[in-house]
């Protein structure tokens, strides 16, 4: 069975106090809990102190462009849909350069986890506004205050008929576990949105701010109620609500595959023999 030493990555280079050091050790406590080891699960990123995470944690990676994260994890997914595909990623990676790629991957439903660290505002590239930032925060780029709407992911995804979209604080750890352990154990896309500080660049949305915010949805909340869970994704500003705000059991984007029913791709015998007199046949 995996430890937290089987886990353990690279030495990390997030700042000293980081909302991401939060996220990788519940990530890790998560995956040792469901008795996941290694070689069994790969995880993709793009670019951002997010998209570092892969760097951190000892288990097959792959690290692509910005944005771009999605449609490798997909490709994986696909290519072997026994293998735990996990996507870490950040606000401006996922919800900015790649949105596109995250709307129509909520179309299909694959089989692949996504843990997005939101801290609002871009902080590799030195703390401009990202998707998620507030109207009006001032920042070294947008010194005039921003003036783009605010970005909602989960009313987004709910709006999409994700299969499971959460939403989760790296100050309530334990929450956190419990949140990424459901998406894990959930069959279809499950989208959870980590609320995490940015100590160096975000001095509004600070780990005060949040815990004077955040509290979790109600245990007799009905998480399978679509409209609902359209008005609880809404409420933002003096209260925040976490937890599993909706989950479907929608059809697998692999399951529709016929050619996936036997085996997974990676475990299927080509007769490049074969394939090569079709191609040519078509000439």
């Amino acid at each position: 069975m995996a430890t937290l030493d089987d886990y353990k990555g690279q030495e990390t280079a997030w700042c000293p106090g980081c909302g991401n050091f939060g996220i990788l050790s519940s990530l890790k406590k998560t995956l040792v809990a469901a008795k996941i080891s290694p070689h069994e699960l790969t995880i993709v990123s793009g670019i951002g102190q997010a998209a570092k995470l892969p760097h951190y944690i000892r288990c097959n990676t792959f690290n692509g462009l910005h944005g771009r994260a999605l449609p490798v994890a997909t490709g994986i997914a696909l290519a072997n849909h026994k293998m735990r595909v996990i996507v870490t990623t950040g606000d401006g990676d996922c919800y900015g350069e790649g949105g596109n790629h995250l709307i129509h991957a909520i179309r299909r439903n694959v089989n692949v986890k996504v843990f997005i660290h939101n801290n609002q505002v871009y902080g590799l590239t030195k703390g401009q506004a990202s998707p998620t930032s507030g109207e009006g925060m001032v920042t070294k780029i947008q010194t005039q205050g921003v003036i783009s709407g605010q970005e909602n992911p989960l009313a987004l995804a709910i709006s999409l008929n994700c299969s499971f979209v959460a939403r989760g604080y790296v100050g309530d750890p334990e929450f956190l576990q419990t949140l990424m352990t459901a998406a894990l154990e959930h069959k279809g896309f499950a989208l959870v949105d980590i609320l995490q500080p940015c100590v160096t660049f975000n001095h509004i949305n600070t780990y005060e701010w949040y815990t004077q915010r955040v509290y979790r949805l109600e245990e007799d909340y009905a998480r399978d109620d679509r409209v609902k869970a359209f008005e609880r994704s809404l409420e933002w500003g003096e209260r925040i609500p976490t937890g599993i705000f909706y989950r479907n059991n929608r059809r697998l984007f692999e399951e529709s595959l016929a050619v996936l029913g036997d085996k997974p791709l990676v475990k299927q015998r080509t007769d490049l023999k074969k394939a090569g007199e079709e191609v040519q046949a078509l000439y």
